[in-house]
């Protein structure tokens, strides 16, 4: 394990101690972020062999270790369960030869590596919305638009999961997979139109107007916005979701926040905050943290 001098652990030793022997973690964003993720995990005494770690996309990009996040992440089997995020996207848009390369990403290691192609494949076969019945919760990385219960989001889901595994839809799809129309939501979409709605959706939303016009361009924190319709996904009163426990990532400005019966978990490692681990499960939640190196700076990652 590298040294970590900088890094300070936020848990409360007297609860790790009190942990039953199988617990159901999920972490944020992790986007490359090795080190801490496997620090956090020794902290709460993660054993996969009885544990299991879920994870709210971005797996990669930006941080320096995106390559050893994967080959961990894909390595513990059924005791991971992974949902894809915005950056684990673009890497897969990337290794089919789509997608414009960003100056911010730190993706070559992965697509370099000898074993890319099994990395790339377990990807593709990770899905965009994970329910657990038994645990009552449901996992993904972005937001849902208020139309949409979580069982209608998962039959979307499962229209762009089938074609990221279809070897001949694939490219097609990665083709044109980038950009912010459709805004809104009809069950009269198609194609392409449809595929990106819902993939906006899962991996890009954070502010939606009550209508459920998504506004993808609006990345602050919550009073930020400049559409003084819109509100952050998840507050809207009459979203048809309301009533499932749902854990997700992508909004490092919003950090933590656990209300309208959600918990946001990215809480900004790869800019020097924390990374946030919450045991789920029947009860209510238990948050824990790490402290990330706050002179973490992405950009240093670039050259390396």
């Amino acid at each position: 394990m590298r040294q970590l001098a900088s890094l300070r652990c936020l848990f409360p030793a007297h609860y790790i101690k009190s942990l039953s022997k199988m617990a159901v973690y999920a972490v944020g964003d992790i986007q490359g972020c090795y080190d801490p993720l496997r620090h956090a995990l020794d902290q709460v005494g993660f054993d996969p062999s009885k544990d299991q770690l879920w994870c709210v996309g971005d797996l990669v990009n930006r941080g320096p270790h995106s390559l050893d996040v994967l080959r961990f992440i894909s390595g513990l089997g059924e005791s991971a369960v992974c949902v894809l995020g915005n950056h684990d996207l673009h890497l897969l848009a990337l290794a089919f030869g789509y997608g414009r390369r960003s100056g911010k990403d730190s993706l070559q290691a992965v697509l370099d590596a000898p074993d890319s192609s099994e990395l790339i494949y377990w990807l593709r076969y990770r899905p965009l919305l994970h329910w657990d019945a038994g645990l009552g919760f449901a996992m993904l990385h972005a937001g849902l638009p208020p139309q949409w219960s979580v069982v209608k989001a998962l039959e979307l889901a499962h229209e762009v999961e089938a074609v990221l595994r279809d070897e001949k839809a694939a490219p097609d799809y990665f083709a044109q997979m980038y950009g912010d129309q459709p805004a809104c939501w009809s069950d009269d979409l198609g194609g392409i139109s449809r595929l990106r709605f819902i993939t906006n959706c899962f991996t890009r939303l954070r502010f939606c107007t009550p209508e459920g016009q998504l506004e993808l361009r609006e990345k602050g924190a919550p009073g930020s916005q400049t559409n003084p319709q819109a509100q952050p996904w998840f507050t809207l009163p009459d979203r048809q979701s309301l009533d499932t426990r749902i854990v997700f990532g992508h909004w490092s400005t919003l950090g933590y926040c656990a209300e309208h019966n959600v918990w946001a978990l990215d809480t900004g490692c790869l800019w020097g905050g924390e990374l946030t681990l919450l045991r789920i499960g029947a009860s209510t939640p238990h948050r824990f943290s790490y402290a990330c190196d706050p002179s973490q700076d992405p950009a240093r990652f670039l050259s390396a």
